[in-house]
């Protein structure tokens, strides 16, 4: 109680205006999210704050873990800030999304990279500036099939929230434009052994590509094990084979999907680069949570700044970006929510990795399509 009476006393004075910041920190994934939050906090102070406030980051690592999500969303619930900037898995998001919507004074949460469709239906309070598995798989559908124009592949997918979202509207979309699957198999953990599935792929021949729905670390062992087998085929995937690129070798020749890319050729994106690079020389690239936490966080300064500190004027104020209220412009685009919080129409790349960096060979529009 005498923690809520300062916090009150704080508020009222001019003290700082807080937001939380959530996410998996100690992960190489999660690292920039939460220097992209830093930076745009520095950035926004230096330029007087919000009405001559301050903005203070509450940063909370859940480590990635659905339970550590719970409990770092309770925290952040009973603390005085008027918004969240997290989290970044689907799994973390979506097993803090009950306690963001629930009680008597629900905050807003603002997830950068949870992509699983799950998102738009975790509730009123939960937004996302990123888009849904549906959009990437479905680009990556479009991709093979119209750019590439192959007919017959195979998909590995990790089966977990987002193994299984980007594997369903792909296969859905690779259907419906004509193209044929020889298999869609089943995997878990980092290290998968995928090897009769590959055995299967080399005995029986026929397939051009082979889609990998999961994680970087998991796509660069099933290429390896590939690879070994005398599969040369191209190797595809969604945004989580996010910086697959430091591979080497392994990885020439990969195609995956982003809504982000650091080699964006816009005045925004490369403002913000050069700025990241600055203040944080040694952290390599910014990453799609880097560039989506970055915007969330400017966003949420403009909205305090139109609507005030009350929680559910927050959440007001968001909900009414790009329909009552004019839309965001970011790094990572135009941000304007629909019914659900999410963003409906946002721009999904196809890039390939080339000499160590991704190179962006295709914008598609994602139209987002709910289940």
């Amino acid at each position: 109680m005498v923690a809520g009476l300062l916090a009150g006393c704080a508020a009222a004075d001019g003290g700082p205006v807080r937001i939380g910041v959530a996410g998996s920190f100690s992960d190489p994934i999660g690292l920039p999210m939460k220097l992209a939050a830093e930076m745009a906090v520095e950035e926004i102070n230096a330029a007087g704050g919000i009405g001559g406030r301050p903005l203070e980051l509450v940063a909370r690592d859940d480590y990635a873990d659905p339970d550590s999500a719970v409990f770092v969303a309770n925290d952040l619930y009973l603390s005085d800030v008027v918004a969240v900037v997290g989290h970044l898995f689907s799994g973390t998001t979506l097993a803090a999304s009950p306690v963001y919507n629930g009680g008597d004074d629900p905050v807003a949460a603002i997830s950068p990279s949870s992509s699983s469709p799950e998102v738009s239906s975790a509730g009123d309070h939960t937004f996302r500036v990123c888009p849904s598995d549906l959009a990437h798989g479905a680009t990556l559908a479009r991709w093979v099939h119209e750019r590439l124009g192959m007919e017959r592949g195979a998909v590995l997918y990790l089966n977990d929230q987002y193994g299984r979202g980007i594997r369903q509207t792909f296969v859905e979309e690779f259907l419906r434009l004509g193209g044929r699957l020889q298999s869609v198999d089943p995997y878990l953990g980092d290290t998968p052994d995928v090897g009769p599935y590959l055995d299967r792929l080399a005995r029986e021949k026929g397939s051009e590509f082979l889609v990998v729905a999961g994680n970087r670390v998991e796509a660069e062992e099933v290429i390896r094990q590939a690879r070994r087998r005398g599969l040369k085929i191209p190797i595809l995937g969604g945004d989580g084979l996010e910086g697959i690129e430091g591979a080497g070798a392994l990885a020439e020749g990969v195609y995956l999907t982003s809504s982000y890319f650091p080699s964006l050729p816009t005045e925004a994106n490369r403002k913000f680069v050069e700025a990241y690079r600055r203040k944080h020389p040694d952290a390599g690239m910014p990453n799609q949570p880097a560039a989506a936490t970055y915007d969330a966080v400017y966003l949420l300064r403009d909205v305090i700044a139109r609507a005030g500190t009350g929680r559910q004027a927050v959440r007001r104020a968001l909900a009414a970006t790009g329909s009552e209220m004019p839309a965001f412009e970011g790094v990572t685009g135009l941000v304007a929510f629909d019914a659900a919080g999410d963003i409906a129409n946002q721009d999904v790349y196809v890039g390939i990795v080339r000499g160590g960096a991704v190179e962006v060979t295709e914008r598609a529009t994602a139209v987002a399509r709910s289940r």
